[in-house]
């Protein structure tokens, strides 16, 4: 395997996946959908203030994109990495295409390589849009006011803007997890709908079991625990332990998934 190899792939895909109307319509949601939760929140007078920053959603345009992550760590971001990693191997399963692939003069660990690289920067970049455009859409539709965190301490607009690029930022890890698992059902069972629905289903099935009285040790293996590692963060005294494990967590979800995914690949009989 060489990375000129890898990187030529993987613009190759990259190609592939921004001329697809889906990956565009999705990437437009997510530059649009902070506007438009915005600009609900101005309209109305509730606010959602069952979630954390909620009830400053209107007083602080900081809060608007900390609300936002909120949302997505339930739902949206697993939507995203399925998206971006369930489709990338079973889209030539579908299209028949695979012999035509691997007679590129690239190996089978070449290609797998650079399909993965492809499907984590779709991911990171889909992350990237939304919370940029979230921290755009509160300051265009309440300002740049000081945001108070959960301590109950005062930020500056200096120090708001750098605890929320370090909370987004945090969600990292178990967004590439969730990716590569999308990954691994993609390449196993050939198929994107599984390999977009499964991922979706079981970071669901690991939300409800996060809520759950159970031990302690079975919610820091959840990926999903790994998305509420942020709220340490955004304490006057910053509280690391909790991302610390949701990173060891999604590092070993994401070697085993890419390791099973990849062997799966190289061995697999495609005529």
């Amino acid at each position: 395997m060489s990375i000129s190899g890898v990187l030529r792939v993987a613009a190759a895909e990259q190609s592939k996946l921004i001329a697809q109307p889906k990956m565009r319509g999705v990437l437009a949601a997510c530059a649009a959908g902070p506007f438009a939760f915005a600009g609900a929140m101005r309209v109305q007078s509730m606010t959602p203030e069952d979630t954390l920053f909620g009830r400053a959603v209107n007083e602080s345009g900081f809060a608007m994109p900390l609300v936002v992550l909120g949302f997505a760590t339930l739902w949206l971001l697993p939507v995203l990495a399925s998206v971006a990693g369930g489709d990338v191997f079973a889209s030539e399963d579908r299209d028949r295409t695979w012999a035509t692939v691997l007679t590129r003069s690239r190996s089978r660990v070449e290609v797998f390589a650079g399909k993965l690289l492809t499907a984590l920067g779709v991911s990171l970049s889909l992350v990237a849009v939304l919370a940029t455009s979230s921290v755009i859409a509160g300051l265009v539709a309440v300002g740049h006011q000081p945001l108070i965190d959960l301590s109950g301490a005062l930020l500056s607009p200096g120090e708001a803007l750098g605890s929320i690029t370090l909370a987004w930022a945090s969600v990292v890890p178990p967004l590439f997890a969730l990716t590569a698992l999308a990954v691994l059902i993609s390449v196993t069972t050939r198929s994107s709908t599984a390999g977009i629905g499964i991922p979706v289903l079981l970071a669901l099935v690991m939300q409800l079991a996060a809520y759950v009285d159970g031990p302690e040790t079975i919610r820091r293996l959840l990926i999903t625990s790994s998305f509420e590692a942020w709220h340490g963060l955004l304490t006057e005294t910053h509280y690391y332990r909790p991302l610390v494990y949701g990173t060891a967590v999604s590092g070993l979800y994401f070697a085993v998934c890419v390791i099973v995914a990849c062997r799966i690949l190289v061995r697999r009989d495609i005529v």
